[in-house]
């Protein structure tokens, strides 16, 4: 029996619904999944997903996985990732998200900043051989003891994740369920440089509301999410949402239009969780006047300050809800009008939901600080994680304590609406997709390579930028780059230009 939780945990939320829906859908495959694993496409009920985070939890115990430890994953969005992470917080582990284009060199960072125990990842994903990747950086990092992953063709040494899940079991360690505990790591560049951001349960819980509550989902929702789970946003908004509505969670990784569309009419589904830029791409083609079950997108803004310029939501029958996205510092939401389909204003104070009645936020707090500049405050910000460093040659004098995070994005306040307008992203920090750099790392990896090399990244309208390389030989730049274990974002950079983007 489990021991009664002093605050909820993410696998508390999964056992209250399994208690009461065992036999419901829980989980659903991409349909494309042959495709990019290799593997065929997997439904779950609640209680076929119980059995495998079990016995996935049981396999993490019996490796010798110490409570507490840190266990890296870096799978694709699909049901491992979720069994996955229910089953390492089962066992008291804590899981450090690894984007799924990281390589070798930015995985080696992640994994002794935090000095992780264990990974966790699929053999191929998308034609890469992430078990080779995952072989090569445990073999550069000391704290690792344990290297798992799915699929038929693992290499010697990796443990099979598949044969844990059809042994069955259960954890001979019972964790104790506290939503205070750390749950996920995460990681974020800021201008002070690239950091680990820790959060606890509650913390995952309270973004998860931020959504759920903002875009109103019925309980027992039926969610489609093709954001990638490798962030706090990401996660908050397909896992902690799923479990904080009850029904059923259906993943894409992303990203195949034809495959989305039939898997939405397939399952039925009501909510779709996508990057906005794309939704509002699909709203523009016409996608949901085909998809007559679909009524709530939720769109996740990688470059918040572009919202405010986006075009209007058209599509009837449909609501859209824009997730404005601070790095790993945070988010809020903000539902569009269904009068003109143009973005909410967004105004400082207590944000939640209903936005009109006073005293409801569960979210946060949005504010300026004294530098212009947009700050977080509430149960969601991991505001030690964003604390400023101490002055150098001052280390004994304490730095005033600050209960928010500065975002780094420019801000200011709209004398005739009182709105927010967020109108610049943090100063030196790339946005590429999901992916932010330094503009200084960019340079000294062109430096890298010879002379001759140049890296830097050019604004684009819909990711905010777009890397672009040139050198003497960009085929031998590439390779240059791949050898150094960087992602490849920075090797494509330097296509060649006759080659389509």
């Amino acid at each position: 029996m489990n021991q009664p939780s002093a605050s909820p945990t993410l696998d508390t939320l999964f056992q209250r619904i399994l208690s009461r829906r065992p036999e419901a859908i829980a989980l659903a495959d991409p349909l494309n999944k042959q495709r990019i694993t290799g593997h065929r496409p997997k439904r779950l009920t609640y209680a076929q997903a119980d059995r495998a985070v079990a016995a996935l939890a049981a396999h993490f115990v019996e490796s010798g996985l110490p409570a507490h430890s840190v266990i890296a994953v870096q799978l694709p969005n699909t049901i491992e990732f979720v069994l996955t992470l229910l089953a390492a917080h089962r066992a008291g582990l804590v899981v450090a998200l690894i984007p799924q284009l990281w390589r070798q060199a930015e995985l080696v960072a992640a994994l002794n900043r935090t000095s992780a125990r264990g990974i966790v990842t699929m053999d191929r994903i998308d034609g890469v051989l992430h078990s080779d990747i995952a072989m090569n950086a445990a073999a550069e990092v000391f704290s690792i003891r344990h290297v798992a992953g799915f699929g038929n063709s693992l290499p010697e040494g990796m443990a099979s994740l598949d044969d844990a899940i059809a042994r069955d079991g259960h954890p001979a360690r019972t964790a104790i369920q506290d939503g205070r505990k750390a749950a996920i790591i995460s990681f974020d560049v800021t201008t002070d440089g690239f950091r680990a951001v820790p959060r606890p349960h509650l913390s995952l819980i309270a973004g998860g509301l931020a959504v759920s509550l903002e875009a109103d989902l019925p309980q027992g929702a039926n969610i489609m999410s093709v954001f990638a789970p490798s962030s706090f946003a990401g996660l908050v908004s397909s896992l902690a949402v799923w479990l904080l509505t009850g029904g059923t969670l259906s993943l894409h990784h992303p990203f195949d239009v034809d495959a989305i569309e039939q898997q939405i009419g397939e399952q039925g589904c009501d909510t779709l969780v996508v990057p906005a830029q794309l939704g509002l791409r699909l709203d523009e083609a016409g996608l949901f006047t085909r998809l007559p079950t679909l009524n709530n997108v939720i769109g996740l803004w990688r470059t918040p300050e572009q919202v405010s310029a986006s075009p209007p939501w058209t599509a009837q029958g449909a609501s859209m809800t824009d997730v404005y996205l601070f790095g790993e510092a945070g988010l809020f939401g903000a539902r569009r009008t269904a009068e003109d389909g143009t973005p909410a204003l967004i105004k400082p104070g207590l944000h939640g939901a209903p936005r009109e009645t006073a005293g409801s936020s569960i979210s946060g707090e949005i504010l300026l600080t004294p530098k212009g500049t947009l700050g977080l405050r509430g149960p969601m910000v991991a505001v030690a994680a964003y604390a400023p460093p101490h002055p150098p040659g001052d280390s004994l004098i304490p730095q005033p304590s600050r209960d928010y995070v500065d975002t780094e994005y420019a801000a200011r306040l709209d004398r005739a609406t009182g709105a927010i307008s967020i109108t610049a992203p943090p100063a030196g920090v790339m946005t590429v997709g999901g992916y932010r750099f330094l503009a200084q790392d960019l340079q000294e990896w062109s430096r890298r390579l010879g002379a001759g090399t140049l890296l830097t990244a050019l604004p684009d309208r819909l990711s905010g930028h777009r890397l672009a390389g040139r050198a003497l030989d960009n085929a031998r730049a590439r390779d240059a780059l791949a050898e150094l274990g960087l992602n490849p974002l920075m090797a494509e950079a330097f296509r060649d230009r006759a080659t389509p983007a």
